[in-house]
């Protein structure tokens, strides 16, 4: 075969002149449609009209002009069938070995806020009926369907005698599909955030893939990260990777447990992530102050781990972190100071191996409709992201004494962290920043435990937060007897009388939030 015919219909434009003065000087005859024919009009080229092979103009505002069998007939007329042939030949129509489509832009349309009316007249009919149409007989008609595709088909036609190799034409199919699909779940998704319904009957995500990864969880795991089409704020998966080597799975997932704990606060912030939990968590006057108190928190579990900022990263906050002491996988934050970039990667001795990760201003509010997706075996879930810190009432105090204003401030504090700690989560905190976290433990109690050991003395005038209630007083026995003040947890328990009891006890403040924040 060798391409003579090729129909041109470009939304957009940047391209399309040279791609088709290069088809020209292949002698191929050009079709097209009314804008994209008057830009090639106006560049010198011959184009025949598509109204002239259809023999009907193009009418109802530009709604009809392709969707004609003398278009569809000699795109998927199967050229090695004789009858396929007959029939062409008898219906006038000339086969076509060429659609170059790139469609209206309904997402970014939709991005700009227009109304229902203003969408639906960015909704293309022709272009995705001539995309499928030319790809399902792939073997006979090629099928373009981006600019950046433009001069490797020019480049591979020249070198193949005006024609590509079968493998060519099916990866070009692959992307026209994938094309449709996304487009076609752009719609959909537009449609259906209309509806009052969080969660509609019809939910089509489209994600494209990034990069491939060095593997995943495990080095015998391969893996992959992909984009989510159309997500809004700031991302690891669209970050800017300004130094070190390519992230990895687990990279990718603890830079974005980072990333969601220091949006939480409006001071500088600072988060050491360990296997997704923080191990340390502090906000600060400054970025310094915030890292320093965040690192302090458990310095033997912070090495090797990965750091969130919630402000750019400077020069001050690079010579505390670049020591022989502390060793650093990752850190992800709205920026960094150029000085602080050169102190960090060439300063320390683990310099080489850190990578840093830009993704703009963090506080960007999530969209009313995002949602969070787990894949279970033969299905998903779907729920809203926890953007929440308690209910509109606030928590309210049970306990015979009320917390002091600085006991409040770090009851505050320690909550907003225990929600992105695993659960069972324990949290204690002092002075706005976490001094032991107790995670993914089976009991409560263990919890308890285990972040009061990580605590240490630095438990004593120590507040904690419980991302559940405690079924028991033990849980919180443990915490008082090791010095903890003040308290908050969810309340709800049918043994919250021996709890806050246990509170009064001691003379501790205690509050229930009346909301939980479990963390699977």
């Amino acid at each position: 075969m060798k391409i003579r015919r090729a129909l041109l219909s470009a939304s957009d434009k940047s391209g399309i002149v040279e791609f088709a003065r290069g088809l020209a000087e292949m002698e191929v005859e050009l079709i097209s449609t009314g804008g994209t024919a008057s830009t090639l009009r106006g560049a010198g080229l011959t184009v025949r009209d598509v109204s002239e092979v259809t023999g009907f103009p193009e009418m109802m505002d530009g709604r009809v002009k392709t969707l004609h069998p003398r278009i569809h007939g000699a795109l998927l007329g199967l050229r090695d069938n004789e009858e396929h042939r007959a029939a062409m030949a008898k219906h006038g129509m000339e086969p076509i070995d060429l659609v170059c489509v790139n469609l209206y832009p309904f997402e970014q349309t939709v991005a700009r806020g227009v109304t229902r009316e203003e969408a639906i007249e960015q909704i293309d009919i022709g272009g995705p009926s001539m995309i499928r149409s030319a790809s399902k007989n792939f073997r006979s008609v090629i099928v373009v369907t981006s600019p950046r595709q433009y001069a490797d088909v020019l480049d591979g036609l020249r070198k193949n005698s005006g024609w590509l190799p079968e493998e060519k034409l099916l990866d070009l199919a692959r992307a026209a599909f994938r094309t449709t699909a996304r487009y076609d779940a752009a719609i959909a998704n537009y449609l259906a955030g209309e509806q009052t319904s969080l969660f509609p009957s019809f939910y089509a995500p489209f994600f494209e893939k990034v990069r491939d990864l060095r593997y995943g969880e495990n080095p015998f795991q391969t893996a992959a990260l992909y984009a989510e089409r159309g997500a809004g704020g700031p991302s690891v998966a669209s970050g800017e990777i300004l130094w070190g080597k390519e992230l990895s799975y687990n990279n990718l997932i603890d830079l974005d447990q980072a990333l969601r704990i220091v949006r939480e606060f409006q001071e500088p912030a600072c988060v050491v992530i360990k296997h997704t939990n923080p191990c340390g968590c502090a906000v600060g006057a400054s970025v310094a102050e915030a890292w320093t108190k965040a690192h302090a928190g458990d310095p033997l579990s912070a090495f090797g781990g990965v750091l969130g900022f919630n402000t750019v990263v400077d020069a001050a906050t690079a010579d505390l972190i670049a020591t022989p002491d502390h060793f650093i996988e990752c850190i992800v934050a709205p920026g960094f100071e150029p000085a602080a970039i050169n102190t960090l990667t060439q300063k320390p001795k683990w310099g080489k191996s850190l990578r840093l990760v830009k993704v703009g201003e963090v506080h960007t509010p999530l969209g009313p409709r995002d949602r969070n997706i787990r894949r279970i075996l033969g299905g998903l879930l779907l729920q809203e992201y926890d953007q929440r810190d308690v209910p509109e009432g606030g928590s309210k105090v049970v306990s015979a004494r009320q917390p002091t204003d600085a006991e409040r401030r770090d009851l505050d504090f320690a909550w907003l962290v225990a929600k992105h700690v695993t659960s069972n989560a324990i949290v204690l905190a002092k002075d706005g920043m976490v001094v032991g976290v107790g995670a993914g433990q089976m009991s409560r109690v263990d919890s308890s435990e285990i972040a009061v050991r990580k605590a240490g003395d630095r438990a004593k005038g120590s507040v904690l937060a419980s991302d559940a209630f405690f079924p028991f007083a033990d849980g919180l026995e443990v915490a008082l007897r090791a010095g903890v003040t003040a308290a908050v947890e969810p309340g709800g328990s049918r043994n919250d009388h021996d709890v806050v009891t246990a509170a009064n006890a001691a003379g501790a403040a205690l509050l229930f939030t009346g909301m939980r924040h479990f963390r699977h």
